[in-house]
């Protein structure tokens, strides 16, 4: 499963390094166990998505039918659209969870490293921390400047901040998986489109803006790897006629083992 890809990588880790005498045979068995229980855990979770997919799929059937009959009958009420698609709601958030928890193996972070990034989260109102997943959420429109790639003032400190935590020797076995998202609105000036075209291309350019200040605060570049959503994987409903959401204009960031 693509998921599960760092466990593979965690056994071939460990197969080198007790061959060239880096690691004895009791830590290699120990490695092994753990690459198991975390194999399991992440076929766990692949199986509740399938689920939570599934019934997602389900009420988004009855939301169709039931918006049909009350433009034909007016048998639909608005208490019931809004029930439903308020239960669709949740079960994106849980699936966006879901799919959090997946991207980095479902592993929880050792203690110490988690009560850092608790602590620099509570200190940044740009910033939540989810200890569940290892994901960093900052605000776009408190990163960056309006409609641009560039960092703002307040990010560039907030970055070198969470470089300063990835260069202790608790975060030493691991690497950041960096991921840019956009509202829907569309980009507009003609000055903004000419260096970012759509907002998947605004997504991934401020994702490798977030890049590049970690790289020049001293994060290796074998640590860093970035993604683009643009509007396609929202946390709420965007306002209708390409009107957007500040909720889903963001930054995330993953704390995952080194090489997943």
């Amino acid at each position: 499963m693509k998921y599960a890809r760092f466990a593979l990588f965690t056994v071939l880790t460990a197969l080198i390094l007790i061959s060239a005498g880096c690691i004895s045979q009791e830590q290699y068995e120990d490695m092994t166990a753990q690459n198991r229980i975390q194999q399991a855990k992440i076929g766990r979770l692949e199986g509740q998505l399938n689920v939570l997919e599934a019934s997602k799929a389900r009420l988004e059937k009855q939301l169709l039918t039931l918006r049909n009959q009350g433009s034909v009958t007016g048998i639909a009420t608005a208490e019931e659209i809004a029930t439903l698609v308020a239960a669709i709601d949740e079960k994106n958030a849980l699936i966006a969870k879901m799919r959090d928890q997946l991207l980095t193996g479902g592993i929880k972070l050792p203690m110490e490293l988690t009560a850092m990034l608790e602590d620099f989260a509570e200190s940044n109102p740009m910033v939540a921390f989810d200890k569940e997943t290892g994901k960093l959420k900052f605000k776009s429109d408190l990163l960056f400047e309006l409609g641009s790639d560039k960092v703002a003032a307040d990010g560039i400190s907030s970055i070198q901040t969470l470089s300063d935590i990835m260069k202790t020797g608790e975060a030493k076995d691991f690497d950041v998986i960096i991921a840019g998202h956009t509202d829907d609105v569309p980009i507009g000036k003609p000055e903004t489109r000419a260096k970012h075209p759509t907002n998947w291309h605004l997504s991934v350019h401020r994702a490798i803006s977030v890049l590049n200040a970690m790289v020049k605060d001293g994060i290796k570049p074998t640590r860093l790897s970035v993604r683009g959503f643009g509007e396609y994987r929202p946390l709420a409903p965007n306002a209708p006629g390409n009107k957007g959401n500040a909720a889903n204009r963001r930054v995330e960031m993953f704390i995952v083992y080194k090489g997943a």
